[in-house]
C-alpha cells in the first residue's frame, strides 16, 4: 500500500521464534516488513507472511537461525528503495564501533540507511562519518537479556527517513 509520502516500513529483529500477535496490528499500515535476523525458526516468517500476504518480507538471517533459513535468507542483503540504499544484515555493532565482518561493507560503499539486530538494544543514530542513518529495532522476542520488546515503524520518502516511531511491546518477562 505505497502512500505519495513513500514507503512505510515495519522493522523488527530478534524474534528468536515468538511473534507478538500485536505486531499484526502495528505493522497493518505499513507497505513492507524488514526482519533483521535471528528469525528463530521460518514458522516465523511463514507467520509475517500470512499477516501479510501482499507486503514484501526482506529478511536477513542471525547468528541463532538453522540451516532451513539459511537456504531461504541471505546473511546480508543490499538493495534501494524509495531513492535510499539500505543494507541490512544481523550482526553490525553500532556507531562508530561497527562489526569487524560490516566495516569494511560499511566504508567501501556505505548506505543511505544501515540496519542490524543481535544487540537487543534500540537505538537509532546518523554517523556522520559514513552519511548514513543506523537503525535496531531492538528485540521482540521473549529470549535474551531486553527488558523491553520493541520494534520500529518509519517512512522513506525520496532519499529521507521519517515519521520514525518505537513501539514498545511490553515487558520481555510479560510476554
Amino acid at each position: 500500500m505505497a502512500t505519495t509520502a513513500g514507503r512505510r516500513i515495519g522493522l523488527l529483529s530478534d524474534t528468536h521464534g515468538w511473534l507478538d500477535p500485536r505486531i499484526r496490528t502495528h505493522f497493518d499500515p505499513c507497505d513492507e516488513i524488514w526482519h533483521a535476523g535471528d528469525i528463530g525458526g521460518l514458522h516465523v516468517t511463514d507467520e509475517l507472511r500470512s499477516w501479510f500476504p501482499d507486503k514484501p518480507l526482506r529478511a536477513v538471517v542471525g547468528n541463532i537461525d538453522d540451516a532451513a533459513a539459511r537456504r531461504v535468507f541471505p546473511e546480508v542483503l543490499r538493495f534501494e528503495l524509495a531513492g535510499s540504499r539500505v543494507l541490512i544484515t544481523h550482526i553490525g555493532g553500532r556507531p562508530p564501533g561497527y562489526d569487524r565482518g560490516v566495516r569494511n561493507l560499511l566504508r567501501q560503499d556505505p548506505p543511505a540507511l544501515f540496519v542490524c539486530g543481535h544487540s537487543h538494544i534500540c537505538l537509532v543514530q546518523f554517523d556522520k562519518a559514513l552519511n548514513m542513518l543506523y537503525m535496531n529495532p531492538g528485540a521482540c522476542g521473549r529470549h535474551g537479556w531486553h527488558q523491553v520488546r520493541t520494534v520500529l515503524r518509519f517512512t522513506i520518502t525520496g532519499g529521507r527517513f521519517e515519521d520514525l516511531e518505537v513501539v514498545e511491546l511490553g515487558s520481555r518477562a510479560k510476554a
